[in-house]
Parts: C-alpha cells; sequence; structure tokens
C-alpha cells in the first residue's frame, strides 16, 4: 500500500485543516495516510509520496514547510511531491494567484508535480498584533473545500496509476 505524509505550516490551524481534509480523501482512496505538523520533521524516507502545505503570510511560505524541504530536499526528490499554500483572503479559482516565492523555489528543488493555492481564513477574533489588525477588514473563510477534495482525489488517482 502506498503510505502518504501529508505535512503542514500553520500557524492558526486553517491549514492544518487544509491538511486534514486531503488526508481524508486519500485515505478513503485507499491510501495510508500520515497528516504531520513539518515543525521538527527531519526524514520523510518512510513515506512513498508527499503532500507539503504551508500558510502563506505577508508573501512568505510558511517557515516550517520552508525548512522540511531544506531538510529533506534530497528524499522528497525521489518521490511524488505535490505543494500547496493556504492564505490568500480572498475566493482563489484555480490559477488565479501564484504561489509565493519560497513555494515556487521549493517546486523546482525537489520537483514537486505541482504547487497551488488555496484561498486561506482569517478569524475574526484572531489573536497578536498584525492578525488582529487584518481581521478588522478582512477577517473570513475563503478556503474551498470542495477545491481542496478534488485535488487530493486526483492526487489519489495519480499515485494509484503509478502504483
Amino acid at each position: 500500500m502506498t503510505k502518504v505524509l501529508v505535512a503542514y505550516g500553520s500557524t492558526r490551524g486553517s491549514t492544518r485543516e487544509i491538511a486534514g481534509w486531503i488526508g481524508q480523501v486519500l485515505a478513503e482512496q485507499g491510501l495510508e495516510v500520515e497528516v504531520r505538523a513539518a515543525a521538527g520533521m527531519k526524514d520523510v524516507g518512510g513515506y512513498d509520496a508527499v503532500v507539503l502545505g504551508g500558510a502563506v503570510y505577508y508573501g512568505r511560505w510558511h517557515r516550517h514547510a520552508r525548512t522540511l524541504v531544506r531538510r529533506c530536499a534530497g528524499q522528497l526528490a525521489q518521490r511524488p511531491v505535490w505543494l500547496f499554500s493556504s492564505g490568500p483572503l480572498q475566493r482563489v479559482d484555480d490559477r488565479d494567484v501564484s504561489p509565493p516565492a519560497g513555494a515556487e523555489r521549493a517546486r523546482r528543488r525537489v520537483g514537486a508535480r505541482e504547487n497551488v493555492v488555496f484561498g486561506g481564513c482569517l478569524r475574526a477574533d484572531a489573536k497578536g498584533f498584525p492578525a488582529a489588525t487584518m481581521a478588522k477588514t478582512a477577517a473570513g473563510d475563503f478556503r474551498d473545500a470542495e477545491r481542496v477534495r478534488a485535488w487530493a482525489r486526483d492526487i489519489a488517482y495519480d499515485l494509484k496509476a503509478a502504483g
């Protein structure tokens, strides 16, 4: 059975939730899935494929996602990898928003098959100065769960076809 890691870098939990949706779909498609925070991970050798996501803050891909790519670039380059970003505080349709530079560098470095952007989520009660200030005018949940799930089904199809 194909073992898939769905790793994420998330600060407020929205990207973690997206990773969970992806993991659920992959498991429903018969794949063995582990959903884990990218923070502190030093090895992806036990997985046949990796889906890695990172929240986007001020145009930067989450540091834990970037760090995982740096630490495990050689291992990631040897298996199928898909990348996603979560963060624009707007609805995002296919190809509306370019991935942040850090995610694009990661895609090139490891030869990721895809690098997609999903809308983000900022709750009205966000804590911390920058987030609370932004929440006054831009709060909302702009994630499209069905778009995320459809993308995960495409990944499952690719992995099962290659299997």
